[in-house]
């Protein structure tokens, strides 16, 4: 599956922040609005837009984390109706293929809310692992690249 990343911009930026997941996993992932705008004003955070051929999909965001200095995904979002699809798997590794070029092969991270599994097994179905180590109240994972 091919799917391309687009810098968020304004001809997409409104499409994006209207891309929504399921009521059951709005608790799990900040809203794109929210991501969009903290990019604005954070520094080294990176939104992108995903896209399976003309059609946005969905949303992720990686950045250099100024507590840790780790890089790692802080956002990972399939819209509701583009679920199911394999797209939130190919996103994850297309992301690596970026984060080796930009970065070389580097440990990079992200976390999960404990009770989303679903966000649990595609992590892991790539390499990531449970590093046991707690914050933001989310479990922290790690894949070398």
């Amino acid at each position: 599956m091919e799917l391309i990343f687009k810098d968020v911009n304004k001809d997409n930026w409104e499409q994006c922040v209207n891309l929504k997941v399921s009521e059951k996993q709005q608790n799990y992932v900040a809203s794109n609005w929210y991501s969009i705008l903290q990019a604005k004003f954070e520094e080294e955070l990176y939104p992108l837009c995903i896209y399976h051929g003309e059609v946005m999909v969905g949303f992720l965001m990686y950045g250099l984390d100024p507590d840790t200095n780790r890089m790692e995904m802080c956002r990972l979002m399939i819209s509701e109706n583009s679920q199911g699809k394999g797209y939130g798997k190919s996103a994850v590794l297309k992301l690596f293929d970026v984060i080796r070029e930009k970065y070389g092969n580097i440990k990079f991270y992200t976390s999960i809310e404990p009770e989303n599994i679903v966000a649990e097994k595609l992590y892991e179905s790539v390499g990531f692992k449970k590093t046991g180590e707690i914050m933001w109240d989310e479990e922290v994972m790690v894949v070398q690249l």
